[in-house]
């Protein structure tokens, strides 16, 4: 993204952007869209970068390790907050459903109705795909030259497959998240976009060699599609038998955070 375009995209993400914001400074329907949008695109252009750059042969940081791979996530998550703010910076459509499921708003000012809903899911699939798409591009000549399996740069998959405790994992994993994210709006401790990518690390170092810690619809579902559909030289499948555990398990978990973690912080 050049200077100019990156600072027009600033300007119309800020209180003042007439085209993404009300009178009010408040995020209208294509601002919360865009919003989520650029948000998870970030997001995922930056994770599946450093799943790219620790898996292809030609890559510098080739064989880097796990402990990379969640430093990156994490990294990713703080840098695509930011970049998010007017409409919550959910990123994530387990975030927007726990959220509802607890009776918040979305975003200050933004009720969870089924309308808003589904303008956040949307943005975040759609950021999503093309956020996998711009990681290709930026690793296109190693995926040209290098012949191989890559989905796992796109997607996620199991160490050992076991439909149903794989969907156990992304559960907690999720449930972990999005817990903290509810819980961290009435507690004392405000640390903010740091906060929740510190809380992705430590999933993925806890709990991410079981499935890879997809956490997240977006992040897997969509890259997972890009997959299916760019041009990758000597690719396999895009294992769509296993595609629903990591939109399904972070669905549940997000849902159970939404009604049991305020319950346990009105104790």
């Amino acid at each position: 993204m050049s200077i100019p375009l990156a600072a027009a995209v600033g300007t119309l993400l800020a209180d003042g952007g007439s085209a993404l914001a009300d009178t009010a400074g408040k995020a209208n329907t294509l601002g919360l869209f865009v919003s989520e949008f650029f948000g998870t695109f970030i997001l995922i252009l930056l994770g599946a970068g450093v799943c790219a750059a620790v898996n292809l042969p030609k890559s510098y940081a080739k064989n880097a390790g796990w402990v990379v791979i969640t430093f990156g996530w994490g990294l990713a998550v703080f840098t695509a907050v930011y970049l998010s703010f007017p409409s919550g910076a959910h990123l994530n459509p387990a975030v927007t459903l726990g959220l509802a499921s607890a009776g918040r708003d979305l975003a200050e000012n933004v009720p969870a109705s089924a309308a808003n809903i589904a303008i956040y899911i949307a943005g975040q699939m759609l950021g999503g795909f093309c956020g996998a798409v711009a990681a290709f591009l930026a690793y296109k000549k190693h995926f040209d030259e290098e012949k191989g399996d890559r989905l796992g740069i796109f997607a996620t998959g199991p160490a050992i497959k076991s439909y149903g405790w794989n969907l156990v994992t992304e559960i907690l994993g999720t449930f972990v998240l999005v817990g903290w994210i509810i819980a961290s709006g009435k507690t004392p401790a405000q640390i903010g976009p740091l906060g929740v990518a510190l809380v992705v690390v430590v999933i993925g170092m806890s709990l991410g060699g079981a499935t890879g810690y997809a956490i997240n619809p977006a992040r897997d579902l969509a890259p997972r599609f890009a997959h299916f559909v760019l041009p990758i030289r000597g690719k396999g499948g895009s294992n769509w038998s296993y595609s629903w555990v990591p939109v399904l398990g972070p669905t549940i978990g997000g849902v159970l955070a939404g009604l049991i973690v305020p319950a346990l912080l009105a104790l």
